[in-house]
């Protein structure tokens, strides 16, 4: 991008030229109450992309008193956007920002383009996701060039598709097995039985773990987690996600191991989420992950922090890396994107510690969670066991 470009996008509008430009809209009482009586949150950009009106619904959602603490935001800032602060420039300036739906949108709305995007936003500090259609349109006042900016809500329609996928392709994939065997077994001898009960019970477990992922997620989404802090052994926890992988599906003709430098010790996060969040991980490391190479995953202490690491030589796509943690988004397909999300939500609301990532053709592609090292009090009695925890942790 060079320096003029970059300029234009951080140009913005003086308070003076703001309250000027809300006066076009606010003293049209018609077209106030007509906005309001919508569903959609309706918006007017001026031609730095700052909004200069907004309508009651969109008020309200912000839960903001004072319009003025509106006027003269982006929508992304206004929206609290992950990304809308990483540059000084705000809204649009991140490199982030050149796949975001809603800056195509607007963009192409003040070269005269009526057009229709989606656009995906994950909100702070609350870690909420957004998936929203919006629809830019180009407007003309006072010989000033403005575009009506409006977003609806179409989280739950992605929500459905995520679920119709997961029934229709997934778990419907794994009940054909399941009736594919259970024919087998009316016929089969009882050396074939005993050979065709493990693969029953992993499809049942397969299945039954689809579904408990789908409520975990919804409950998360919700606020209805439970977190129960626990004490985890580093590398039993470790050996317990490599042995849940080793038989599976992803991990055919491809090797996990746990790096020999991760270091063993005792830490307090809540188990059962953690072990999700690395599982998660691994699995799409794995599905990532060339024949006959290899996912490498550790753990170290760092200070105050654990930080456990997934590991492949594969290289993300830059345009992939740029939506990373976006719910919705999925290099599987419509209707398949909630892996790194799901990632990043349990990691930063429950276990409050921080996911991130590189990926670059010297280091291949490095996920890395990090978290306090002790998150609240374990949930265990045991006071032999406790006083370790403390010596071990705190020494």
């Amino acid at each position: 991008m060079n320096t003029t470009s970059t300029s234009s996008l951080r140009q913005r509008s003086s308070i003076e030229e703001l309250y000027n430009q809300s006066q076009y809209f606010t003293k049209q009482l018609p077209f106030q109450y007509f906005s309001d009586s919508l569903s959609e949150f309706v918006t007017i950009l001026n031609k730095n992309r700052q909004i200069v009106f907004c309508n009651q619904p969109l008020i309200s959602y912000l839960n903001v008193i004072d319009v003025n603490d509106i006027i003269g935001k982006r929508p992304g800032e206004a929206l609290r956007c992950q990304h809308s602060n990483l540059t000084q420039g705000g809204c649009g300036t991140s490199e982030f920002c050149t796949m975001c739906g809603a800056n195509r949108a607007i963009r192409q709305s003040q070269r005269g383009e009526e057009t229709i995007q989606e656009c995906r936003v994950i909100s702070q500090p609350d870690t909420k996701a957004l998936d929203l259609s919006v629809h830019a349109t180009p407007l003309m006042v006072n010989d000033e060039s403005f575009t009506i900016f409006s977003l609806t809500d179409i989280g739950n329609e992605k929500r459905r598709k995520v679920l119709e996928s997961l029934f229709f392709h997934d778990i419907l994939n794994m009940v054909g097995g399941l009736l594919g065997y259970s024919e087998l077994l009316k016929d089969a001898s009882t050396e074939e039985a005993k050979e065709f009960a493990p693969i029953i019970n992993k499809l049942v477990s397969d299945l039954s773990d689809q579904i408990s992922t789908q409520r975990e997620i919804a409950n998360a989404e919700h606020n209805t987690t439970t977190v129960t802090p626990t004490m985890v052994h580093s590398r039993s926890f470790l050996d317990s996600i490599v042995l849940s992988l080793r038989m599976h599906a992803v991990s055919k003709d491809k090797t996990i191991e746990v790096d020999p430098r991760s270091e063993d010790f005792i830490f307090v996060s809540d188990d059962n989420i953690l072990h999700r969040v690395i599982l998660n991980l691994t699995k799409n490391a794995l599905e990532a992950t060339q024949i006959n190479s290899t996912v490498l995953i550790s753990c170290h202490r760092k200070g105050t922090e654990v930080q456990f690491s997934v590991h492949n030589n594969e290289v993300i796509p830059y345009d992939i890396q740029l939506q990373i943690f976006q719910r919705s988004f999925s290099t599987k397909g419509e209707g398949r994107g909630l892996g790194t999300y799901s990632v990043k939500l349990f990691t930063e609301q429950y276990l409050k510690g921080k996911v991130s990532f590189v990926s670059n053709k010297d280091d291949g592609t490095l996920f890395t969670v990090a978290l306090p090292i002790s998150l609240g009090t374990p949930n265990n009695t045991q006071s032999k066991i406790t006083d370790m925890v403390v010596e071990t942790v705190f020494a």
